[in-house]
């Protein structure tokens, strides 16, 4: 394979951990609730996943299994601050702290286990298609949902009017508590769902992505995708592209120290979080343009009584 077009395959198999796990922190955010665990989240349903691919070799059962982590531990984190009023920030850097050091105590005995062999997935006349097929239409079918994904969100959130009831719990809970509408219920069942999303996005750096358990692999992927909700001004379509960005920056390391280039390898490492911190810096010198698109009501609690 071309070494261009290997670089574009491999640019979208990491975007789409990024884009997966985003879109999850964004429907958060569109409800109004930030959650910081969600680098926790996807350490748990990491392991979650790769347990259970050892045991069954189903890779969507193993999927399934990283989803129902992450939901679970988005419903105890939505419990907390929903119903308790426990402070989101804090509430969520506590949960990257137990996913970390949950998921290392569970993947001890799974270390040198072993995956079994991944199928590929070409789709056919189009796969043959000499650069763009390699690149584009040979890849796992996660790629292809998550874009799905991204389609799906934009018609959910801007032409349903499901979609635009959790938009207006994210702007004015308190005006959306006197239409009736149950605040508390819709922002958890928007976090369980972004949290199953996160979750999904664990399973697969995993499962497919890295297929092997090592302590702490998500690596910072996180943290990247709660910035990338910031950097694509909370739209789907905008965190799709911010991801295979990021994906492209990350594999490029990669990429230049297979083609020799004289860099320190430290250097190339930090590549992803420093085009992390440069873009929002840029984004940060035009407040209005954030302002605009951030709900109003993101990280403050809901007090139906006041």
């Amino acid at each position: 394979m071309d070494s261009t077009a290997l670089l574009l395959a491999s640019t979208l198999s990491a975007g789409t951990v990024l884009a997966i796990a985003s879109l999850g922190l964004l429907i958060n955010e569109k409800a109004g609730i930030v959650n910081l665990g969600a680098e926790g989240m996807m350490l748990c349903a990491a392991i979650a996943g790769f347990a259970t691919v050892v045991h069954t070799g189903n890779t969507w059962l193993g999927f399934a299994a990283g989803m129902a982590a992450g939901a679970v531990l988005a419903a105890l984190f939505g419990g907390l601050v929903i119903w308790l009023n426990t402070n989101q920030y804090a509430t969520g850097l506590a949960l990257t702290l137990f996913g970390s050091g949950f998921s290392a105590f569970a993947g001890i005995n799974y270390v040198q286990e072993k995956l079994p062999e991944q199928t590929l997935y070409p789709i056919p006349f189009l796969a043959d298609i000499p650069f763009i097929g390699p690149a584009l239409f040979r890849q796992h079918p996660m790629v292809y949902i998550a874009m799905a994904l991204t389609a799906a969100l934009i018609w959910f959130l801007y032409r349903t009017r499901a979609g635009l009831v959790l938009r207006s719990v994210g702007e004015s809970p308190e005006s959306a508590h006197a239409l009736g509408y149950p605040v508390r219920r819709i922002r958890l069942a928007a976090v369980v769902a972004g949290g199953a999303l996160c979750g999904l996005a664990g399973a697969y750096v995993s499962v497919v992505y890295t297929p092997l358990w090592v302590e702490g692999m998500i690596a910072g992927k996180g943290w990247i995708a709660l910035a990338l909700t910031t950097f694509a001004t909370w739209r789907p379509a905008r965190v799709l592209l911010g991801a295979y960005l990021f994906g492209g920056v990350t594999m490029l390391q990669f990429h230049l120290q297979g083609l020799g280039v004289d860099v320190p390898p430290q250097f190339l490492s930090m590549l992803p979080y420093l085009a992390t911190i440069v873009v929002l810096v840029l984004i940060s010198r035009n407040p209005l343009w954030i302002r605009i698109n951030m709900p109003t009501s993101i990280g403050k609690p809901f007090h139906p009584g006041a």
